[in-house]
């Protein structure tokens, strides 16, 4: 536990520092320092959390006061989110280089991923709504960070107004679920709810409606996905890749605890479940369908995680440890996958100052690598073998056929999954045609931004080897969910 709390002193204290240190204000060619110091501290972060989970074992944990769990699966989420962070802080180096207040850029960034890290670690709600709000708060404010841009202003204003809305309907669960339980400790509300007259469990139920919905904001799961889209098209393109491959996977780690944890009763379970299958239809479905009509590469990508969003919850309604398995690697291989595809794009934008997919014909002339490293995450996000995407999709397809307490559910939730794979594919061929078949009138070529270049290489590289050898990767995903009893064997 110590480990993981030095971790968090120093992406707290590096957070608060930050501001300080650009108060006397510096030249453009020296705001790079601000850069190259997050990039230092994430980096040692996830060296911590690393050595942290490498002595941990499935069974092994450790509290602080009631507060935060010391287990395998928050170190597994807490490097999924800190390697995102990594890859934006290195990649706005270049990304952000020409705008102003890049201390406070940079701190912001430090936040956030301290209210990840923490909230990887949380099982009281109490730090778990604090964390959350660490977390989000920030947030809010990088997403409306290119203050001349109206359409980041925008962007800004409706990430925040629904933003604050899920916190209000998680507040609003955690007062029903203490009332309920007299503990906010997640491991002790199952104890209090089993004890429970069977007369209250719509109010539980009340309480998991809440919850879903909260979760289901930050998430952008289907119908709470609006915001996304606009949100990821006005924020800097750096941000977006955080938003898209980061928080949300934060906010998926808070229901797995929640939802494996505090609500495994038998009498209430099946709702639940059948609630979060049908969800992640409906997620898959509008996601993927949605993404077919945008010419915006940041649009496209929203509503790409959106449908990705709807894969990872499979795990969440078949509730079984291979299911639970499937969610965390998909959610580790799409925070890569998505985070390259993001900063492949801003890279573009720094390079030709487009991001619709028209403009990008013969892309692979003007800007090769980035390319090259933009297809390979895409045919990830799809699924094609032998990369990354395809193992966890196929594992939490698997999961689903076995179905758990489903049923035929988890038939529908297997075909749903493979159908709009194909129909991503569809979409992301698009850009891929683009960028290799079309012709264009200027191939003249392109500085490709060298720190965002750095990122994709490593990214494109991690991508192809760990899906040639998988084996690792899984195994870690599945040494994590077995901290998840199989609370329905």
């Amino acid at each position: 536990m110590e480990i993981v709390l030095i971790t968090v002193a120093l992406l707290g204290i590096t957070a608060l520092i930050m501001p300080a240190l650009g108060l006397n204000g510096t030249s453009p060619s020296k705001n790079n320092i601000f850069g190259y110091i997050t990039t230092l501290v994430l980096s040692l972060s996830i060296v911590a959390i690393a050595y942290n989970a490498f002595n941990l074992d499935s069974s092994s944990s450790t509290d602080l006061i009631g507060l935060f769990r010391n287990d395998l699966i928050g170190s597994f989420v807490a490097i999924t989110v800190l390697t995102v962070s990594l890859m934006v802080s290195i990649s706005s180096i270049d990304y952000v280089k020409e705008q102003t207040n890049l201390h406070i850029y940079y701190s912001l960034i430090l936040f956030t991923a301290l209210g990840m890290t923490i909230l990887s670690f949380a099982v009281d709600l109490i730090a778990i709504i604090v964390a959350w709000e660490l977390m989000s708060l920030p947030t809010y404010v990088l997403a409306g960070f290119q203050k001349k841009d109206p359409h980041s202003n925008e962007s800004a204003v409706k990430y925040f107004i629904l933003g604050a809305f899920s916190s209000g309907i998680l507040l609003y669960a955690i007062s029903i679920l203490y009332g309920l339980s007299g503990s906010t400790n997640i491991y002790m509300i199952i104890g209090a709810l089993s004890q429970l007259d069977s007369l209250l469990n719509p109010l539980i139920l009340l309480s998991a409606a809440l919850f879903i919905a909260g979760f289901g904001l930050k998430m952008s799961l289907v119908p709470f996905h609006a915001w996304a889209p606009d949100t990821y098209e006005g924020a800097p393109l750096t941000i977006g890749a955080l938003l898209s491959a980061g928080t949300k996977k934060a906010g998926f780690i808070v229901a797995l605890r929640l939802f494996l944890i505090a609500f495994p009763l038998i009498a209430i379970y099946q709702s639940w479940t059948i609630a979060f299958a049908v969800l992640a239809v409906l997620t898959m479905i509008l996601g993927n369908l949605a993404a077919l009509t945008q010419q915006s590469t940041s649009r496209l990508l929203a509503y790409s995680s959106i449908g990705h969003a709807g894969f990872i919850i499979i795990g969440f309604a078949v509730a079984t440890p291979f299911g639970i398995t499937g969610t965390l690697y998909h959610m580790f291989n799409h925070a890569i996958m998505q985070a390259a595809a993001f900063l492949a794009i801003a890279a573009i934008d720094r390079g030709i100052n487009q991001i619709n997919v028209d403009s990008y014909a013969g892309l692979w002339k003007r800007m090769p690598v980035t390319a090259f490293s933009l297809t390979v995450s895409l045919l990830a996000l799809a699924g094609i073998p032998p990369l990354n995407g395809f193992w966890s999709k196929l594992v939490l397809i698997g999961a689903a056929l076995e179905g758990g307490a489903l049923g035929e559910w988890g038939i529908i939730l297997a075909i749903t999954g493979v159908l709009t794979s194909v129909v991503s594919l569809a979409y992301y061929a698009l850009v891929i045609k683009k960028m290799y078949m079309d012709d264009s009138d200027n191939l003249t070529p392109v500085s490709e931004p060298k720190h965002i270049l750095f990122v994709l290489i490593i990214a494109t590289i991690f991508i192809i080897a760990s899906g040639l050898y998988p084996a690792p990767f899984y195994e870690f995903a599945a040494n994590s969910a077995a901290n998840f009893p199989n609370i329905f064997s």
